[in-house]
């Protein structure tokens, strides 16, 4: 069976870990060349050396996306150098998840969410896509999340960013899909790491509670969906935010 990826390049952020490593391997498995970034440098080794082991192509490159447009300017220059100039796939993953409520939320902590959640990788695409729309063609994945629509006691502060690439998604969609570039977006529901001591229940458990997949999710599902929109099966896909996430937001959860 043909790999839905050969040829291709990628580049997906916070990919030394949990979701972003599985979206890492997933595309490399369907052939595409892929750039694996993120702040560990050992890590990142790790999941270059099991792409490559399994015959695939990666490389690493380390990237502290703060928020600043150098920042982000600075991983598009030297990921577009390793590549060749060219970048087919960039999937905005990369993230971070303080969680204080709006009460105790201060400026620093408010800026450092909505700069790494939001900034850095409005900065990156802003980078990355005239190279895209020069090529005629190309793929941003974006990364919501399930509590962007569906509220929860807690996480004001990250789950209004996760909205705001949410809404970005649609927007860029609209900008860029006429120029070639197709934009979409997964939000996950609850995903819990494969590194999760299995002896402990996992916080995010009980939401998923009398949902259709009474469980929580494991990053192979969300990288799945990103194979997906990344390839010429999705063609026809344009802002579009793909929920992943057990049937947590679609269906009415009734208490047993």
């Amino acid at each position: 069976m043909a790999q839905r990826l050969q040829g291709r390049t990628a580049l997906i952020t916070g990919s030394t870990s949990n979701i972003g490593r599985s979206i890492a391997v997933a595309f490399a498995h369907e052939g595409a060349h892929v750039v694996v970034s993120g702040r560990d440098e050992a890590r990142g080794a790790e999941v270059v050396d099991e792409i490559r082991s399994s015959g695939g192509q990666a490389d690493f490159v380390r990237a502290d996306l703060d928020g600043s447009s150098a920042a982000s300017r600075a991983l598009a220059a030297e990921v577009l150098t390793l590549l060749g100039g060219r970048v087919d796939v960039l999937v905005n993953n990369a993230g971070i998840y303080p969680s204080p409520g709006t009460l105790d939320t201060d400026d620093e902590t408010f800026d450092r969410v909505y700069g790494v959640n939001v900034k850095a990788p409005f900065f990156l695409t802003q980078a990355l896509v005239p190279t895209m729309i020069g090529a005629g063609s190309g793929v941003v994945i974006n990364l919501g999340s399930w509590i962007a629509r569906l509220a929860v006691p807690r996480g004001s502060l990250y789950s209004s960013t996760k909205g705001a690439m949410e809404t970005l998604t649609r927007a860029w969609a609209a900008e860029f899909g006429p120029q070639g570039v197709r934009v979409n977006a997964i939000s996950p529901g609850v995903v819990v790491s494969p590194d999760w001591d299995p002896s402990t229940v996992h916080p995010g458990e009980v939401m998923m509670h009398g949902t259709p997949a009474g469980r929580s999710g494991h990053p192979d599902a969300i990288a799945g969906a990103a194979v997906y929109l990344a390839s010429d099966d999705a063609a026809f896909v344009h802002g579009t935010v793909i929920d992943v996430d057990g049937g947590r937001t679609g269906v009415a959860v009734v208490a047993g």
